[in-house]
């Protein structure tokens, strides 16, 4: 029973490690685009 916990530890600190490493060094950045629309209002 021990083995499985420390195993189940072992794999929950990978997945932390795994994850803070994609959070710093993942690029999530969105591309960018200048967007033009034209408005009409109602200027009366």
């Amino acid at each position: 029973m021990g083995r499985i916990f420390k195993a189940l530890f072992f794999l929950a600190l990978i997945a932390f490690a795994g994850l803070a490493g994609f959070a710093y060094l993942g690029d999530l950045s969105p591309d960018q685009a200048e967007v033009k629309v034209p408005v009409t209002l109602n200027a009366d």
